[in-house]
C-alpha cells in the first residue's frame, strides 16, 4: 500500500511540474530597447553626403547625439507612444540643442518608431533566427526585409561592453550601380548601441567610385538616465 501511495505522489509532481513549466510566459526580451521615461544614448556620429554634381562632391559632417525617451504620447492611431527626442552638439563642452522630436512604441511583439513621419518596425519580438520584417511595410519606401544575427552574444565599441546584444541586418546589396549596407546594433538593456548605413550609388562594382549617396554611423559613446 505504501509503495502505491508513494508511486501516485511522485506521479502527481511530475504532472504538477510539467503544468507549472508549460505556464511560464514567453519571454520576449524588451530590453533590448529600454522605454523608460528619461534613459538617453550618446552617440559620435559621422554622416557623409555624396553628389558629384555638388561644389562638395563628398560632404563629411561629426557631430554628437543623443536620443532621450520622454513624455508619453497619443500617436496618429491612438496608440500610447513615447517621444523620442533627439539632441545634438558639435562639441563635448557645447550645450544639447533639439534637432528632431520623434515618436516610439511597443506594439504587442513590434517595436516602430517614426523617423520624419515615417513609421518603421524597428524589431520583432523575441529575437530568433527564423523572424523576418518589413521595416518599411507601413510608410511608402521601399521593402526592406530584416532579420536578426547573433543574437544574445557580446560587443564592444569604443571602451564600452556589453554582454548581450543582438544585431538586425537590414540590407546588404552590392551590384555594378548600387552599394547598400545597413545594419544595427542593440545591447540588453541599453537599446541601439551602433548603426551602419550606407546607400551609395556607385560604378561598376567599385565601392569607392561613389556619385551618390548617404553614409550614416552612430557609434555608442555614453548611456543612462536623466
Amino acid at each position: 500500500m505504501l509503495k502505491w501511495t508513494y508511486i501516485f505522489i511522485l506521479m502527481t509532481g511530475v504532472l504538477s511540474c510539467g503544468k507549472e513549466d508549460n505556464e511560464k510566459p514567453l519571454v520576449f526580451f524588451e530590453t533590448y530597447y529600454p522605454l523608460e521615461f528619461g534613459t538617453y544614448i550618446d552617440y559620435y556620429v559621422q554622416e557623409i553626403t555624396h553628389d558629384d554634381l555638388s561644389s562638395i562632391p563628398h560632404d563629411t559632417l561629426h557631430y554628437y547625439l543623443r536620443t532621450l525617451i520622454e513624455d508619453t504620447v497619443i500617436d496618429n492611431e491612438g496608440r500610447l507612444a513615447y517621444k523620442y527626442i533627439r539632441k545634438t552638439r558639435i562639441d563635448t563642452s557645447d550645450v544639447w540643442q533639439i534637432s528632431d522630436v520623434w515618436t516610439t512604441l511597443k506594439d504587442e511583439n513590434k517595436i516602430e518608431l517614426t523617423e520624419e513621419n515615417r513609421r518603421k518596425v524597428k524589431l520583432v519580438l523575441p529575437p530568433n533566427d527564423f523572424t523576418m520584417w518589413d521595416a518599411n511595410i507601413y510608410n511608402s519606401l521601399s521593402a526592406m526585409n530584416c532579420f536578426y544575427e547573433d543574437i544574445h552574444q557580446p560587443f564592444s565599441i569604443n571602451s564600452l561592453f556589453f554582454d548581450s546584444t543582438i544585431r538586425v541586418q537590414q540590407e546588404d546589396v552590392l551590384n555594378l550601380v548600387a552599394y547598400k549596407k545597413k545594419y544595427e546594433v542593440y545591447a540588453n538593456h541599453v537599446g541601439l548601441v551602433k548603426k551602419y548605413y550606407k546607400d551609395l550609388v556607385i560604378s561598376n562594382f567599385d565601392t569607392l567610385n561613389i556619385t551618390s549617396g548617404t553614409e550614416l554611423i552612430y557609434n555608442c559613446i555614453d548611456f543612462g538616465t536623466e
